[in-house]
């Protein structure tokens, strides 16, 4: 029972942190709204008995997903109010993908779990079982060609966020490195001779 409050308890607080993260104006809020959801969402996964992926979530995603992202935010100094003005157009196939996610999930949870397996005549699980050397199986021979692939898409995203924060902004001033190393002496000191003059 202890448990079943807990597991709504943090459920509702990740609800909430995730409406927070697409409801604030602040994309920074927004950021740090993120990192609750996946606080939370780490607890619950300890709480189902899979402890690699709660430390996972917070380890690789809170460590060093949001960080990065978080610093990719504040060196993008985005206009909000622009981007607003440009996505309101998009809101039609905003609530369509809204809708077909919504559908997806009523129909893994509700559709599926009626028909499916029923948890209380489960197989019990072995004492020595371990789910991080079960993951890392799967992983491993099963999905290693999706892993791959999901490896070079984040890769893709990391290069396409740094090229992001090196486009042209007024004001700014680059270095060139060619500009430089070839630089001469000549051209940035000037030797002035004066004729000196005596003391009376």
């Amino acid at each position: 029972m202890f448990a079943t409050i807990l597991f709504f308890v943090f459920a509702s607080v990740l609800v909430c942190a995730a409406l927070g993260v697409i409801l604030s104006r602040n994309p920074v809020y927004s950021a740090l709204l993120l990192v609750l959801c996946f606080f939370n969402a780490a607890i619950i996964w300890v709480m189902l008995d899979a402890e690699f992926l709660g430390i996972v979530l917070v380890l690789v995603y809170v460590g060093a997903v949001m960080v990065l992202f978080l610093f990719v935010v504040m060196m993008l100094d985005i206009n909000v109010e622009q981007l607003r003005k440009e996505f309101v157009g998009y809101w039609p196939l905003t609530v369509a993908v809204a809708g077909f996610v919504v559908f997806a999930m009523i129909n893994v949870i509700v559709v599926k779990h009626l028909g499916g397996m029923d948890l209380k005549s489960a197989p019990a699980v072995p004492d020595d079982y371990s789910n991080t050397r079960a993951l890392g199986a799967e992983l491993f021979t099963r999905y290693a060609y999706p892993a791959q692939i999901a490896a070079l898409i984040l890769l893709v995203a990391s290069v396409a966020a740094i090229v992001l924060t090196l486009r042209q902004r007024k004001g700014a001033k680059p270095q060139d490195i060619a500009k430089q190393v070839a630089v001469r002496a000549k051209d940035r000191v000037r030797i002035v001779k004066m004729i000196g003059e005596k003391r009376p």
